[in-house]
């Protein structure tokens, strides 16, 4: 044994269960932690690693440094200690509650059975950390410790250092930018003539008069057509020639942005607004700023080399966490303009911090809010309200009056029924059938139209409620539909998920495609119906079946219709966020399957992640 390996378990229950997340030996003040599931090993090894390479044993300290680890885990950035006690809780049910595919930043009271935990003293945990080597106490205090205290929050240090970039960048792009004014009002005038469109009117007024431009708003309220005549009127009032940027989280975003933009852009009105804005590009965040080989989190455009870019518009800002908004702030050109665009009311990033929502809330102007629905159904409109405002009667009383775009399948328990799921299965079948029916025959255009037809959306992404298990239902069902199951790897109709970037073949994790015959054997069809690309087997990045998906998956994405499948209300994954996105999936019909219970407990329970980005700034 070394002498930084833990001594020998003192706390039985710190070993009742043997997986792989909980330390199988440790004692002391940490180990009811353990047993009770709020902490697992990655908390407990780093916690107590960082604290001990700087001489810290104080027990006390290495709790908190492995409540800082586990905040990240969490989606949070940063620990509170004195709210510890009420908001520190066991993780989700789902093991894989903290991966990508489920999301984290979800907290339940932790598991009462295993006994009140031995939460430190408040005032004296406090000293105890701030008086810590291992802790830089303040802004000021020394560079070199892997433990921040600001406020009443401790950081890992590096991601205190990312939310003070951040807050920077922020403040400083904030600053009036000085524009013909006569000039911005007379192209605000020409690009939105009507009236009802003053909040487009004022993101074209806030781009135009600061650097920095946050531009929200639900599905449908007209996001994509404001960025392009914002561009346009930028070019006429900042340009001609300015360099612009479009990028996004993923690779579908990105391709789905391009297209948008670009499609309104040659919808404009006056030939002059269309020869100065061109042909836009879109690309991935990560692609934007140039990945480094070996490096996830350095990129080769930085505060040394920056962008050359005079506008940078970022879509799907949800979902980006706050190292990468750091690491994209830091590269802009301080004069350039930034143009930050998302829904602010969706699921935030499944990494560390929730930035859209953080500066939605703190910053004192420069956001503007698109609120009219131009393309959302207002039946679908009015129940995403609904959740958004927290109003769990409203919700309710929306699904049970249904109608054309709305249908609740209201269950009698937390496992629906053969009989419960009977749509469910019907839309499966009946867009499985046309799925493969037109990849068997070539068709490649009919089979993508059909893979976008119906959509089955999961919290988690194991157990009976969890993506795992509905996916080989939905796969058994489509067999039954189409002649059963194929032994081929890759047979006629299987719709894929790609799940890693991959620059060669231009994929990107998160793109779906479906598997359809050639004349040559079989390729992959990727792209929207009528602007498809086949990719060859043998070139195809690492990818997954996707007969069903986590809400987490389908951000960023829409279906004709959705189908979602709620977990108990027992679940931590249900959320106001997680119901609202899983809405928001659809653009024609939207079916909830689960209790009555299970939809109150996700209007009435947020996401709730830690950070000092939200305070105002």
């Amino acid at each position: 044994m070394t002498d930084t390996e833990p001594p020998p378990v003192t706390h039985p229950a710190a070993v009742l269960d043997p997986s792989p997340d909980v330390p199988w030996r440790v004692d002391g003040l940490l180990a009811p932690f353990v047993a009770a599931r709020v902490l697992t090993s990655a908390d407990v090894h780093v916690g107590r690693r960082v604290a001990r390479l700087c001489g810290e044993e104080d027990e006390r300290v290495h709790l908190a440094a492995a409540l800082a680890v586990r905040a990240l885990r969490a989606g949070s950035v940063c620990v509170v200690l004195a709210d510890a006690p009420a908001t520190v809780v066991e993780p989700a049910e789902d093991e894989d509650a903290a991966s990508p595919d489920v999301g984290p930043g979800v907290t339940v009271p932790a598991d009462p059975t295993s006994g009140p935990l031995p939460w430190p003293e408040a005032a004296a945990w406090t000293a105890a950390v701030r008086a810590s080597p291992a802790v830089a106490d303040g802004p000021d205090g020394p560079p070199d410790r892997p433990l921040r205290w600001s406020g009443d929050r401790l950081y890992l240090d590096r991601y205190w250092r990312d939310e003070v970039q951040v807050r920077e960048q922020v403040v400083d792009r904030s600053r009036d930018v000085a524009v013909d004014a006569s000039r911005l009002e007379s192209a605000v005038d020409r690009l939105f003539p009507r009236a009802q469109d003053e909040r487009q009117r004022a993101a074209v007024r806030t781009a135009a008069t600061s650097r920095l431009t946050v531009l929200t708003g639900g599905p449908g309220t007209g996001k994509t057509t404001t960025v392009a005549r914002l561009v346009a009127a930028l070019q006429d009032v900042a340009g001609p020639g300015l360099r612009v940027a479009l990028a996004a989280p993923t690779g579908k975003a990105a391709a789905r942005l391009q297209e948008s933009v670009n499609d309104e852009l040659r919808a404009l009105a006056h030939d002059e607004d269309r020869e100065r804005a061109g042909e836009l590009r879109s690309s991935t965040v990560h692609r934007l700023l140039g990945t480094r080989p070996g490096s996830s989190t350095r990129f080769r455009h930085d505060a040394g080399h920056r962008l050359p870019h005079d506008v940078v518009v970022v879509d799907e800002c949800s979902m980006m966490s706050l190292p990468l908004m750091a690491r994209l702030l830091e590269a802009v050109r301080p004069q350039a303009r930034v143009v930050l665009v998302g829904d602010a009311h969706q699921l935030a990033s499944v990494e560390a911090g929730a930035v859209l929502g953080d500066l939605v809330a703190a910053l004192p102007r420069g956001v503007v809010e698109l609120t009219h629905e131009h393309r959302f159904g207002a039946e679908l409109a009015a129940l995403a309200r609904a959740v958004k405002d927290g109003d769990d009667e409203r919700t309710v009383e929306l699904l049970r009056a249904g109608g054309e775009a709305v249908e609740w399948v209201e269950t009698t328990g937390d496992r629906p029924t053969a009989s419960e799921v009977a749509a469910i299965e019907a839309d499966v079948r009946a867009t499985g059938r046309l799925l493969v029916t037109a990849a068997r025959a070539g068709d490649a255009d009919t089979a993508l139209a059909a893979l976008g037809a119906h959509r089955l959306l999961l919290a988690h992404r194991r157990g009976p409620a969890g993506v795992a298990h509905w996916s080989e239902v939905a796969e058994d069902w489509v067999a039954q539909e189409t002649g059963g199951r194929s032994a081929a790897r890759f047979p006629p109709g299987r719709p894929l998920l790609v799940t890693t970037n991959d620059r060669p073949t231009g994929l990107y994790n998160g793109d779906t495609g479906v598997v359809v015959s050639t004349a040559d054997g079989v390729a992959v069809a990727f792209g929207a119906p009528g602007a498809h690309r086949l990719v060859p087997t043998y070139r195809l990045p690492p990818a997954q079946s996707v007969h069903a998906m986590t809400v987490h998956r389908g951000q960023g994405s829409q279906f004709a219709r959705v189908s979602v499948v709620l977990p108990p209300a027992s679940s931590p994954l249900l959320t106001r966020e997680l119901l609202y996105t899983a809405i928001t999936r659809a653009r024609e019909r939207i079916r909830v399957v689960g209790t009555q219970d299970a939809v109150r407990a996700a209007v009435r329970r947020r996401v709730q992640r830690a950070s000092g980005l939200g305070r105002p700034l």
